[in-house]
């Protein structure tokens, strides 16, 4: 997978040359002549790696590396710093502030290619710890800490720009029983094949987690209620449809649903996370109510009892 690096210099020269010294590099290139510019740039590009020149008017680099260190969706992004000096106190300050190496100018090619491929590589192992950490084991979806953490940041998208997010949650149907009576080795099929289902069916625009136990959640980014209900039942009827066997004997699988959708939230001030979660999670526990294997929506306020779509057979 190609690496990007983003370039912040005031130079339109800098720029030209660094493309040219970097080209036998499989790299994308991103730029910005501004601080601000750049910091607008990390946040939305998310760069692998940024060459940030330390002397720009308005604002120098030491302060566009601290705003970018300071801001939880560009801390992790390595900084190399670009200077003609080399004052042994600026680079302290530099690798004080969280940069991860110097590299002096005018550039020398064997040297900027060597350092630049370093911070990569070692990005790229951060991001596969980083990964790992965030998946679950037994079902290779992703994990509660990160179904958390991104849907903290695609609710403050939504804020921002003011497009749809839904939440769909959906819980295993008598999966104690399923435990009881089968052995909990058979527990950790069911549980693999709901997450191979979810992970098979969502878009590579959403996020499916296991929430935890039998619970499971899908994040659906700029989806409208509509959008949201249809993938719920689809997946609905898919859990239902799954094979699963144990001991010569077919078992019956199927799963309720709940969902949210950021449209039912009358007042803009009152969504968030928590809402979305709470409301998608009302709509959950008023289909297990309902009879289970079926898919309701959260009302407006997110109260139980919620409205019932696409009901199945129930169990």
């Amino acid at each position: 997978m190609t690496q990007t690096i983003l370039i912040i210099d005031d130079s339109p020269d800098i720029h030209q040359l660094l493309k040219v010294r970097l080209k036998n590099l499989d790299l994308a290139l991103a730029h910005a002549l501004s601080g601000a510019e750049g910091i607008v740039k990390a946040a939305e590009a998310q760069p692998d790696l940024i060459l940030l020149d330390v002397h720009m008017p308005e604002a120098s680099g030491f302060d566009v590396c601290r705003d970018l260190k300071a801001h939880s969706s560009t801390q992790d992004i390595p900084v190399i710093f670009l200077t003609g000096a080399a004052d042994v106190d600026q680079k302290v300050l530099g690798f004080e502030l969280g940069a991860v190496d110097y590299i002096q100018k005018p550039f020398d090619s064997a040297e900027l290619n060597a350092r630049v491929r370093a911070a990569l590589r070692t990005k790229r192992f951060q991001d596969m710890l980083a990964q790992r950490a965030m998946i679950d084991g037994l079902t290779g979806l992703w994990n509660r800490t990160h179904f958390e953490m991104r849907l903290q940041d695609e609710v403050a998208a939504t804020q921002r720009y003011d497009r749809p997010l839904s939440l769909i949650m959906l819980d295993v149907d008598h999966f104690k029983k399923l435990n009881d009576n089968h052995g909990h080795p058979f527990g950790d099929e069911v549980l693999q094949a709901v997450g191979e289902a979810l992970a098979d069916t969502a878009r590579t625009s959403d996020w499916a987690c296991r929430y935890g136990g039998e619970e499971f959640a899908v994040i659906l980014r700029e989806t409208n209620l509509e959008g949201a209900l249809i993938l719920a039942e689809r997946l609905r009827k898919l859990i239902e449809g799954l094979t699963l066997r144990n001991k010569g004997q077919d078992v019956q699988v199927t799963a309720s649903f709940g969902v949210s959708c950021s449209e039912l939230c009358m007042n803009p001030l009152d969504f968030s996370r928590r809402w979305l979660i709470t409301s998608a999670d009302g709509a959950l526990y008023a289909a297990k109510h309902a009879g289970r294997n079926r898919v309701r929506f959260a009302e407006q306020k997110a109260t139980v009892p919620a409205t019932e779509t696409n009901v199945g057979d129930g169990i």
